[in-house]
């Protein structure tokens, strides 16, 4: 089984959420099987900022499903989508 690089777009429940805290709940959620490799925050807009965070899963059908379903039960987390899927360089 392979792995690929899935980018995921996070956004935070509110403009005050502490997206250092968040980023380390997210760390700590993900789930076997999936591997937490990067994270950056990208400007939205008003303030507001995404956490865009790439994990390396499976590249089985349906491979970022639990990290998806892990991440959005994070608390402080509004909204999870996954933007990118690729094989890693």
């Amino acid at each position: 089984m392979g792995k690929v690089a899935a980018t995921i777009k996070i956004m935070p429940e509110d403009v005050e959420t502490d997206l250092n805290e968040l980023r380390e709940n997210i760390k700590a959620a993900v789930p076997e099987g999936a591997e937490f490799y990067t994270s950056e925050e990208k400007p939205i807009a008003f303030g507001i900022k995404a956490l865009m965070v790439v994990v390396m899963v499976g590249d089985l059908e349906g491979g970022t499903e639990t990290v998806e379903e892990a991440f959005s039960k994070v608390p402080g987390v509004e909204s999870v989508q996954v933007v990118e899927v690729g094989r890693p360089i």
